[in-house]
């Protein structure tokens, strides 16, 4: 069991974690106005049982009005919401684990404006959904400074809530991923131009969340290349477009990348098995999260249908070479808390099966 490479600790500066098992972030909607109650930190705290080294929270919107469309979608801002917090991450270091709060702005993602002020403008980077659409004016200097402004003070709020981590959700085709994309980013300032010059919103947040949360507290950066309703889109085609694009997310002080991808054995570019996580780890120098269907035999693009579990034996492998620091599980760990434990005793057979409402479910 001890040569197994998921039960093996991990060490960085401010981050020391029992094993390479992480939670990826997965959005539930079970907030009331944004706050989490008791039955969400017993969510958290029954993964942080069930031996999951970290845990990364669902998405958490920042206090920026325009930061998300929900009610229900857990905030990083105000007494209650970070009191709430404080609550979940009490739970999750009872039970051993250690957790990380993820920081969500969802720009133009959903133009349907669901439970949002009407008086509240949508904004993204253009004003240019990832369909083409045009659908408010190009965010303003004074928007774009309000938005970073409020990174690092949710982060600031994470800080003082207990967490030992944060991480900024960069892909998917939200916010900060709009102003990577050229599809979604058409600005001629400083902030458009070409794939090197849209990291520059994203570094300015990252330096705003460091100036939150100060030296020494660990600052994840979770990317991708595919967007949602475009799984074929690349920010970076090659090896070489990959370095320039990671190296001004480093100098803005990121440490670690949680590089988010569909299938996490499918190979990033030709000429070598490595996947994104474990490109980005070899070009950036930093640790790296890979994720994507860990542990899972059905892919959900339809959000339907049941999924078994499968071997991990080609992921261990991939980990035991160094391919990537940790591994973040999502609809796994959804359908069984004990997943991990299961795991470390080759129990798959005791597994329990995936179903798509468990998303619905506060389980």
């Amino acid at each position: 069991m001890s040569q197994n490479p998921l039960t093996q600790p991990f060490e960085m500066e401010g981050l020391s974690l029992a094993n390479r098992v992480v939670m990826a972030p997965m959005t539930r909607s079970f907030c009331p106005g944004g706050v989490p109650g008791q039955d969400v930190a017993d969510y958290y705290s029954r993964r942080a049982e069930g031996g999951v080294g970290l845990i990364i929270t669902e998405g958490t919107y920042t206090g920026h009005e325009a930061s998300g469309d929900s009610t229900h979608v857990p905030r990083m801002h105000g007494d209650a919401a970070v009191a709430g917090w404080k609550r979940v991450v009490e739970g999750v270091h009872a039970a051993g684990g250690k957790i990380a709060s993820q920081l969500w702005n969802i720009g133009l993602r959903n133009p349907a404006r669901l439970n949002l002020d009407p008086n509240v403008k949508l904004i993204g980077p253009s004003g240019i959904a990832g369909d083409g659409t045009v659908l408010s004016e190009p965010m303003s200097d004074a928007t774009i400074a309000s938005v970073i402004e409020h990174y690092g003070i949710a982060a600031a709020n994470a800080k003082a809530a207990g967490f030992d981590a944060v991480e900024l959700h960069a892909g998917h085709g939200y916010l900060i991923d709009q102003f990577f994309w050229e599809v979604t980013n058409k600005r001629e300032d400083a902030y458009g131009g070409d794939y090197l010059a849209r990291t520059r919103f994203a570094s300015e947040v990252i330096a705003s969340v460091r100036e939150g949360v100060g030296p020494g507290f660990p600052i994840s950066f979770r990317f991708s290349q595919w967007k949602i309703g475009n799984y074929g889109a690349k920010l970076a085609p090659t090896p070489q477009a990959l370095e320039r694009f990671l190296e001004p997310l480093v100098l803005a002080g990121t440490d670690i990348f949680h590089c988010s991808t569909r299938r996490y054995w499918e190979p990033e570019f030709e000429g070598s098995d490595m996947n994104l996580a474990g490109w980005t780890r070899k070009l950036s120098g930093k640790p790296t999260i890979t994720v994507g269907s860990v542990g899972l035999s059905t892919e959900f693009t339809d959000r339907e249908g049941v999924g078994n579990h499968t071997s991990i034996e080609r992921l261990e492998e991939m980990l035991a070479r160094g391919d990537f620091d940790l591994v973040a599980v999502g609809r796994a760990l959804l359908a069984d808390p004990n997943w991990f434990r299961k795991i470390q005793a080759n129990d798959l057979e005791n597994l329990v099966p995936f179903h798509i409402d468990l998303q619905q479910k506060l389980y």
